[in-house]
């Protein structure tokens, strides 16, 4: 197996300028507003869940699979638009109720990881070092997350749209150097 370095058409790089270039101005965005970003995020959620529940309730009147019951699919349908009208009727509440719900989950990790670190004798000194300082920094998150949510939602607009700005960049210097890479087999 070989890697051979093509470039890629004039098309093509346009194209990835273009979105490396809506990347960065997204990354701006989430920046300046990153409490508007997160509940943008939310609203677009439950935009989905609708979509969602519409198309569930209309597979489960016109379409019939033996084995499956026509009632179950309306009804789950139902309660996805029911939940996706609560997620886009109060976002903010949503949100939080979301980051709390992420911030135990991640609670329960840094837990696990710092119980792991500390009790598993078989991996070497360094590892276990590094995931009872994960576990510490995991727990400390999850805390802050759950007694500031806001601060929470900022904290992930701002990874974001760091995340944002490496992928823009990325996105552009493909477009402008034009290589690709193909794997020959």
């Amino acid at each position: 197996m070989s890697v051979a370095e093509t470039k890629s058409p004039g098309w093509m790089r346009a194209v990835q300028i273009g979105l490396g270039i809506i990347a960065l101005i997204l990354s701006v965005y989430v920046l300046a507003f990153p409490a508007m970003t997160f509940v943008t995020i939310v609203y677009v959620l439950g935009i989905v869940l609708l979509v969602l529940g519409i198309e569930r309730v209309i597979s489960g009147i016109f379409e019939h699979h033996p084995g499956r019951s026509r009632w179950a699919s309306v009804g789950l349908g139902i309660l996805v638009i029911i939940l996706a009208i609560i997620v886009m009727a109060f976002p903010v509440g949503t949100g939080v109720f979301l980051l709390i719900l992420l911030a135990i989950a991640l609670l329960f990790d840094g837990i696990a990881r710092l119980i792991h670190g500390i009790s598993d004798k078989t991996r070497g000194k360094g590892s276990r070092i590094f995931s009872i300082v994960a576990g510490v920094i995991a727990i400390a998150l999850s805390i802050a997350i759950m007694a500031a949510p806001v601060l929470g939602a900022v904290f992930i607009a701002i990874l974001l749209s760091i995340a944002l700005i490496i992928i823009g960049i990325q996105i552009i210097v493909s477009g402008v150097t034009g290589t690709r890479f193909k794997i020959m087999g």
